[in-house]
């Protein structure tokens, strides 16, 4: 094999794959979905539930939260409310513990050992039979319990996702790119629920039986693995685009990186600790869903630097592969400007979506390289836009205090 062949060969694999992966994997969906779509038997259902807000340091957002929480349409004999301290070293027990009077509790870890392990804690207190895992930093709408709660008197159902919305009040780059992509995974989320079952829910709205809980390790991506954790079980996990809650966005390059690191780093320990839910005969479709989704997901930084260099090792020889070569200059070009541009404060509505293409694929690349060393991650460190705190969360953390 010579290498002009060669190069072509690894050229159009790394096509193939890069278009399954963003386009025939979703079209795959859509079909299957269009022709097999398992329907949620929904009812009336009224349950002791569980609210669980995991925090860490979090005294600028949790009075907000709190009351956010205490105002849902939902009767306060049936629900409560549960703030786990992930031994947070500012104001945020102090908070917590001023909301006592209104059945708040508070349950903080003896040490720090992360948010998996902080909500692993609060379950043990818990006494819903369906628990909800909540942000501080996420608002939820009223009904949010009423359009969640109905999906549980289906038995096959194990978990419910909500959906989430997010804002970007200065409509940075980065937050425009963050929502666009979102909303790319919310169709996703739509059809993979209709199929079979979702591969994981919004970390910051999803509820489980209590009864199918169980305790997850502590440098688990606890809002990816539930869901096969459900599917281990032979329950589902099902999406609920009625259920509602609003996040802002990192406005931040280098935040939303450290994010997605982290999340991508944890999700690929946990799809090796349980690799055996990729083998279609064990898990049918979920397995084709698993790979799909995330696996090729995480590859594609590896297909986009095979397509690099085969389409310039040709571009001597062929006007078409010179022109994708200096297509894909352009667009990492294109990223890089962005990312110059965000440090001087200068906004353009186009450069978004490249700079978060370029941002996701680059967080891929580097949590692999961290899954290969073996490096894991279990301490939890919120990446929130420098800001001052919400209104309800100074009258909280001041008068609520002196009372």
């Amino acid at each position: 094999m010579n290498l002009k062949l060669a190069a072509e060969i690894i050229f159009w694999m790394s096509v193939a794959a890069i278009l399954y992966t963003y386009g025939g994997y979703p079209l795959l969906l859509a079909i299957v979905s269009r022709f097999r779509s398992r329907v949620v038997h929904r009812a009336a259902f009224e349950p002791r539930v569980s609210i669980i807000i995991t925090a860490y340091n979090e005294e600028r957002d949790l009075g907000a939260k709190l009351e956010n929480t205490l105002a849902l349409d939902y009767p306060r004999e049936l629900s409560e409310v549960i703030v786990a301290s992930d031994c947070s070293t500012d104001a945020t027990d102090a908070i917590a513990a001023s909301f006592a009077d209104a059945g708040v509790k508070l349950v903080r870890q003896t040490r720090r050992m992360g948010k998996t392990s902080a909500q692993n804690l609060a379950v043990e207190h818990a006494h819903g039979e369906i628990i909800l895992f909540s942000d501080a930093t996420s608002l939820y709408q009223p009904d949010v319990l009423r359009v969640l709660l109905p999906n549980f008197a289906d038995e096959t159902v194990g978990c419910v996702g909500g959906r989430l919305i997010y804002i970007d009040p200065s409509s940075s780059r980065v937050g425009r790119g963050a929502s666009s992509y979102w909303s790319y995974e919310t169709f996703l989320k739509r059809h993979e629920s209709n199929v079979c079952s979702l591969i994981g829910v919004s970390g910051c709205l999803y509820a489980v039986r209590r009864s199918a809980y169980v305790p997850l390790e502590a440098e688990a991506c606890s809002d990816f693995i539930i869901a096969t954790r459900m599917v281990e079980q032979d329950l589902r996990a099902v999406y609920e685009p009625n259920a509602v809650c609003t996040e802002e966005t990192n406005r931040q390059a280098g935040k939303e990186l450290k994010m997605r690191v982290r999340v991508i780093a944890q999700t690929l320990n946990d799809l090796w600790r349980h690799r055996g839910m990729m083998n279609p005969r064990r898990s049918g479709f979920y397995a084709v869903e698993l790979f799909s989704h995330k696996v090729m997901r995480y590859f594609v930084p590896l297909f986009l630097f095979a397509l690099f260099v085969a389409s310039g090792a040709l571009s001597a020889r062929s006007i078409f592969y010179l022109g994708i070569f200096a297509a894909q200059l352009a667009g990492y070009s294109t990223a890089a400007l962005a990312a110059l541009l965000e440090r001087v404060g200068v906004h353009n509505r186009m450069l978004a979506l490249p700079q978060y293409f370029v941002l996701s694929n680059l967080a891929s690349l580097i949590a692999f390289y961290q899954f290969i060393r073996g490096e894991r991650y279990a301490h939890w460190e919120p990446q929130r836009e420098d800001s001052s705190p919400t209104v309800a969360s100074r009258e909280v953390h001041g008068e609520r205090r002196a009372a």
